[in-house]
């Protein structure tokens, strides 16, 4: 019999004073929660849910499984900057990766930025001087029933444009499966890798990039191979895309990636429906019990579209703040986005309100 457990915060708080200093502190984020769930699951099934404030949980850690104190630590657990060249990406604050996708079928944006690398070089440009913290370079669509790229043309349209960001000293992520392409994007200058299969495509990627030394993004999707939307059947979504984040991550680990080195991506709209992808965006701050950075991507999603009326994916804005703002009071530390100015002005606007709860001694214990 297979036995499990999880913390799931409940309650929350703008600052720690709002529960009288009895909160924890979520990722090292500005989030705070005072209130947790306590979830048992057995051989798939959740049996057992009990609700605990802080202190009682801290209090009851002797008690319960070692995994139980392994989450609490994690929860509460201080990431490390992001090194990206001279570039320095600080988490305690929601931080902004702006999306360049240079190829002709993206959902969103396919086409507008692939025959002309000064055009993407440019439009690069704009997102950093909006103040996107980092760009994330694709040259691969993974939209549902998009076709798989020939590994050389994928060398072609991402390297020209890396090359341009790597020398307006962006920092950069490549969004790619394939190790070929991985190591020709560091070598032209990227720092990040970006896998939506969370290094399974190719057995060869997680050992070029635990030799490469460098940040990684593991992103959940149920399927293999080339469609990565197959396979999208839970028991409970959130639970199960926390176990196999887990596992991927515990894998990472073990072929020498080092552990502050691994962000982790709950993978919205692959292989998961409405109902899925709500129920994760509801659950986000469940996943700093993994204790790794956690990266957010909602932007235009299709998801936005069946909430308002089959909207295409250009008038998407509104739906795309809103989960960017659910994001950030889960805690979540980088947001990938395409609308980068919009999304840097919410960023700002909502760190503060936090700066402003944080000196708001009025909701001190008299």
């Amino acid at each position: 019999m297979s036995e499990s457990f999880y913390i799931r915060p409940i309650a929350f708080a703008d600052s720690p004073q709002g529960e009288h200093g009895e909160a924890v502190r979520l990722g090292g984020a500005m989030v705070w929660a005072g209130r947790f769930a306590l979830i048992e699951r057995r051989d798939g099934k959740v049996v057992s849910r009990r609700r605990y404030s802080a202190s009682e949980l801290q209090a009851a850690l002797d008690t319960l499984p070692d995994a139980v104190r392994e989450q609490w630590d994690n929860l509460q657990r201080q990431h490390a900057p992001i090194q990206c060249g001279q570039r320095t990406i600080r988490l305690e604050a929601p931080q902004v990766m702006g999306i360049l996708n240079v190829t002709p079928d993206s959902f969103s944006d396919g086409g507008q930025f692939m025959d002309d690398p000064q055009v993407a070089a440019d439009h690069a440009a704009a997102m950093l001087e909006a103040g996107a913290a980092l760009v994330d370079v694709g040259g691969e669509s993974t939209r549902p029933g998009s076709a798989a790229v020939w590994e050389g043309d994928e060398l072609k349209r991402v390297i020209p444009a890396i090359e341009k960001l790597a020398a307006m000293g962006a920092a950069i992520s490549a969004d790619t499966r394939r190790p070929a392409v991985m190591e020709a994007a560091l070598q032209a200058g990227a720092h990040m890798v970006n896998d939506v299969s969370a290094l399974r495509h190719d057995p060869r990627s997680i050992e070029l990039v635990a030799r490469a030394g460098v940040p990684v993004v593991l992103m959940h999707a149920p399927g293999e191979g080339d469609d990565l939307h197959t396979n999208g059947t839970y028991a409970d979504v959130v639970l199960d895309v926390f176990d196999w984040l887990k596992e991927r991550r515990d894998a990472a680990i073990a072929a020498g990636i080092a552990r502050e080195s691994i962000v982790l991506d709950p993978g919205l709209g692959f292989g998961k429906s409405l109902a899925d992808n709500l129920a994760l965006l509801n659950a986000l701050p469940l996943f700093h019990a993994l204790g790794q950075p956690l990266l957010v991507g909602a932007s235009r999603k299709r998801m936005i579209g069946a909430l308002s009326n089959e909207a295409p994916a250009h008038k998407r804005l509104g739906g795309s703040l809103l989960l960017a703002a659910k994001a950030m009071d889960a805690g979540a530390q980088l947001l990938r986005v395409h609308d980068v100015a919009e999304t840097v002005q919410a960023v700002h606007v909502w760190r503060g309100l936090r700066d402003a709860a944080l000196t708001d001694f009025s909701q001190l214990p008299a």
